[in-house]
């Protein structure tokens, strides 16, 4: 099986090449492209993912609803409705009321970096009133829940979230 390679953006998110991931993962002077998904139910609760225990970043740790990378060629829109079906098995291109889904908002895009990677994260939110089906090879499990109870776990025990979606809520939920 050969290895997964990244779309490489510069800090304002144009292309400029590709790169293997172990090449990414280990040089933060390489900028992924990523997006992620904000996914919410009709009562403003907001779905979360427990990472897959095999994931070889935060593996058990809480992670926004849908995050992945952008494959070379592939544009932040055709990546987040990949990764949302190889989620959780929600098809972003049917979107429509009766299918549960409302219209898919593209959110300011930001930058996130650490000394293992470097990712500009293109983020997504969306309403939805169907039930997803988490993919158990991606993720450990799934869940919605309060902003409010967000807030207070991020609060009382931080360290069960990634580093991204305490990012992530930060730029995209505020405190108030």
């Amino acid at each position: 099986m050969s290895e997964e390679c990244l779309q490489l953006v510069d800090r304002d998110g144009n292309p400029v090449g590709t790169a293997p991931r172990s090449e990414c993962h280990g040089n933060p002077e390489l900028i992924q492209a990523v997006v992620h998904l904000h996914l919410f139910d009709r009562d403003g609760r907001l779905y979360l993912q427990k990472r897959a225990a095999t994931k070889d970043r935060f593996p058990g740790r809480w992670d926004t609803s849908v995050g992945g990378h952008v494959a070379p060629g592939e544009t932040p829109d055709q990546a987040i409705q990949r990764e949302t079906r190889e989620e959780l098995g929600i098809d972003l291109s049917d979107s429509d009321e009766a299918a549960g889904l409302n219209r898919l908002e593209r959110l300011a895009p930001y930058i996130y970096s650490d000394e293992v990677e470097t990712e500009y994260i293109i983020p997504y939110r969306l309403l939805y009133s169907g039930t997803p089906r988490p993919n158990p090879e991606e993720l450990a499990e799934g869940a919605f829940f309060e902003v409010g109870e967000i807030r207070h776990r991020l609060a009382e025990k931080s360290e069960v979230f990634t580093p991204h979606f305490r990012l992530a809520f930060e730029h995209l939920l505020p405190v108030d």
